[in-house]
């Protein structure tokens, strides 16, 4: 979720930083107020510096108080992209006739973006990411923290459950065949011949229960695989393939 704003500022590894792993998340503030923000004089960083040290916490606690992050450290993601922001502010700033004339950089093809629509829109927008997990709580959608990737997840419930086709499938009412309840044994005698009926009833309603249940599991099974199948979902890879 933080590519763009890395890749803009020369992060040597913009697809694959990682803010939840602590080292990375250390070696990462500490880049970028060496060679970014540079709140602090040279002399004054080494408590940052210092990632090692069992106090690296509350320096930097200090150090957000020192650049008004309206963040705390336990809101991680938010500092992150609060600190980026303020990154790239003063890249700019110190650079602003070598960006002022920069033509925007196509990033893919035309049949690329025809196949995907997705693929220009800005993730880091706040309108943008208020609408995703709208529509994400709306549509009980587990959430991510690509919001890209929240955002087909929705794509992809609407198209399968929520197309007018999909509707019209799942309104059919489902067929079944005849069942002679007297040839299946219920296992017990509640000594009332119609309370027997309708126990076997609610016995072959719980059995169809549980086979469709077990298929949603299977369903499960299948997609997770898939997703771990696949390097590009894993962001600390860096990669795709070896």
């Amino acid at each position: 979720m933080f590519r763009r704003k890395l890749t803009s500022l020369e992060y040597h590894n913009p697809t694959g930083f990682d803010c939840k792993d602590d080292t990375e998340f250390k070696n990462f503030i500490v880049w970028l107020e060496d060679q970014k923000i540079r709140n602090y004089k040279i002399e004054d960083r080494g408590n940052l510096r210092n990632i090692t040290s069992s106090d690296w916490p509350k320096h930097f606690e200090k150090y957000l108080q020192d650049v008004n992050c309206p963040f705390s450290t336990q809101e991680r993601q938010e500092t992150v992209d609060w600190l980026l922001g303020l990154a790239v502010r003063f890249e700019y700033g110190d650079n602003v006739e070598k960006y002022r004339n920069c033509k925007p950089v196509t990033e893919a093809s035309d049949v690329q973006k025809s196949a995907d629509p997705l693929i220009n829109l800005d993730s880091n927008n706040p309108d943008f990411k208020a609408g995703v997990l709208g529509l994400a709580n709306l549509l009980k959608i587990q959430r991510h923290d690509d919001y890209l990737v929240m955002l087909k997840a929705i794509r992809i419930l609407i198209q399968e459950r929520l197309t007018p086709d999909a509707i019209a499938k799942a309104s059919k009412a489902k067929e079944g065949l005849p069942v002679a309840l007297d040839k299946h044994i219920l296992g017990f005698d509640t000594g009332d011949a119609t309370l027997n009926e309708a126990a076997r009833v609610l016995r072959l309603l719980h059995i169809e229960e549980l086979r469709e249940l077990q298929t949603k599991i299977n369903e499960a099974i299948v997609a997770v695989q898939a997703i771990i199948a696949d390097p590009k979902t894993d962001h600390r890879l860096g990669k795709v393939g070896r």
